[in-house]
């Protein structure tokens, strides 16, 4: 694990420690372990954890923090030095491929995967290949953002690699895209500027729910193709 990190801060109320600015799983496993171990001291004024692809951002209340902790120094130099801690003492997270593998069915048809030929074009790859290459992968769940269970997977094939659209259009619920080195699904409608392979019937976002998202930073993904009649949300 390197040494190298970043702590600074995000306005008033939140502080971030960033160890590399890359999409980098040994990183985003110390991250999650970094979470975790925070997350079991449950140190009062901390309002939320929130983790990046090799970043951990913690939200807190300022006042509560300096009327609870009795610190001498600001609250930021105080929320430093409990990241500083976390990052010394924390082991990586021991996830493993298969652990938390969600399968998750996709229809690639050109209903659906709105820039197949597109990235088939683009790519000299048949519609076919790209399938293939996409579903071949177990894709690690880096982070969610962006929307609500929006999730953040990686890598996909160097093939693959896209880069996103110049002019965002609408994206419907449930669509599966590339760009870069990610993949992703988006769970809502909403513009988006990832290249649509295909979309999935799953709902990975339901407010409703005990656990509204379905994917969870540190789960494992894999894709497999369904026809347009198994098609079912």
């Amino acid at each position: 694990m390197e040494s190298k990190f970043v702590i600074f801060p995000i306005g008033d109320n939140a502080v971030t420690i960033d160890l590399g600015n890359r999409i980098n799983e040994s990183l985003n496993r110390k991250v999650l372990g970094m979470q975790q171990w925070l997350s079991e001291r449950a140190l009062e004024g901390v309002k939320d954890l929130i983790v990046a692809y090799s970043s951990l951002t913690i939200f807190y209340d300022p006042v509560l923090i300096k009327k609870k902790h009795f610190i001498s120094s600001t609250v930021f130099q105080f929320m430093k030095s409990k990241l500083e801690e976390a990052w010394a003492n924390a082991s990586p997270s021991e996830e493993k491929p298969g652990e938390q593998l969600v399968r998750i069915p996709v229809c690639y048809n050109n209903e659906f995967g709105i820039d197949l030929d597109f990235v088939s074009e683009m790519k000299r790859l048949s519609k076919d290949e790209i399938i293939q290459l996409h579903v071949s992968k177990i894709y690690r769940v880096y982070m969610i953002g962006f929307l609500p269970g929006f999730s953040y997977l990686g890598e996909v094939d160097e093939k693959l690699v896209m880069s996103r659209k110049q002019t965002p259009v609408p994206v419907p619920a449930g669509s599966v895209g590339i760009a870069g080195s990610q993949t992703g699904i988006y769970p809502l409608n909403c513009p988006g500027g990832w290249q649509i392979l295909g979309r999935t019937p799953l709902q990975l976002f339901n407010p409703s729910r005990a656990i509204p998202v379905t994917l969870k930073p540190g789960d494992y993904v894999q894709f497999y193709p369904i026809s347009q009649e198994e098609f079912i949300p």
